[in-house]
């Protein structure tokens, strides 16, 4: 694009379930929607030579959804990596999952993690999907293992500063996001990334998801480019 390029993008994925109710469908609908959407923005990010996409897939408030609708969320997982992962090991894409697996149905966890397994020793673009993530819940998490290493005398209260909580965070292997995109109109971080995103550009759009593409991520590409015009290579 003739400038630097955000190394790693973020994305909450918001307005499906609007998308679809706006047109005569169910909220699953317009999550399937959002899922067939996903691709065509994997695919402009390899073309725009991002390194790392983050996808806000499923929220820890979530599961305050109606059950239907969760159940749905849960079962997607499954039937995207079946269809996907043969296509993401063929370009080369690092599956990655940022969230507390965990407290999730043993298939949806299953496919996760075999996803993860699959690509690890691919080399490409890395796809983290933020799954039944919580930007308060990964500085809690941290804490709670900082503590266990402090109270087992595995560290001194001297070493603790923002590096080694940084390690301890679900995304503790990757940069922090240079760019954060919000779609569906709302202008909040809604618990995304919150310690990770201190330093990062907010890109906020009415789109709703599934009708973001290529050519608006390239749009909220710009936007970053212009408000780092320093970094013009």
């Amino acid at each position: 694009m003739g400038k630097s390029v955000p190394k790693h993008v973020a994305i909450m994925m918001d307005g499906n379930g609007r998308w679809g109710k706006q047109r005569g469908l169910t909220r699953s609908e317009g999550h399937y929607a959002g899922a067939k959407t996903m691709e065509k923005i994997i695919d402009a990010s390899i073309d725009l030579g991002v390194e790392v996409l983050t996808l806000y897939a499923f929220s820890s408030e979530n599961w305050s959804r109606p059950m239907e609708e969760v159940n749905y969320l849960m079962h997607l997982p499954v039937k995207f990596f079946k269809q996907k992962l043969p296509e993401f090991q063929r370009r080369n894409i690092v599956v990655r999952i940022s969230g507390n697996l965990e407290a999730l149905p043993s298939r949806t966890k299953t496919a996760l993690k075999n996803a993860v397994n699959e690509t690890a020793d691919n080399t490409g673009l890395i796809v983290n999907f933020a799954f039944n993530y919580g930007g308060r819940d990964d500085i809690l998490q941290a804490v709670r293992h900082i503590v266990k290493e402090l109270q087992d005398e595995k560290m001194d209260l001297t070493q603790l500063n923002e590096q080694v909580l940084q390690q301890c965070l679900y995304t503790k292997e990757l940069p922090d996001p240079e760019l954060v995109i919000r779609t569906g109109g709302e202008k909040r971080m809604s618990n995304f990334l919150l310690w990770q995103s201190s330093s990062a550009e907010l890109y906020f759009t009415d789109v709703f998801f599934p009708d973001f593409d290529g050519p608006l991520l390239e749009k909220a590409v710009r936007f970053y480019q212009e408000k780092n015009s320093e970094l013009i290579v």
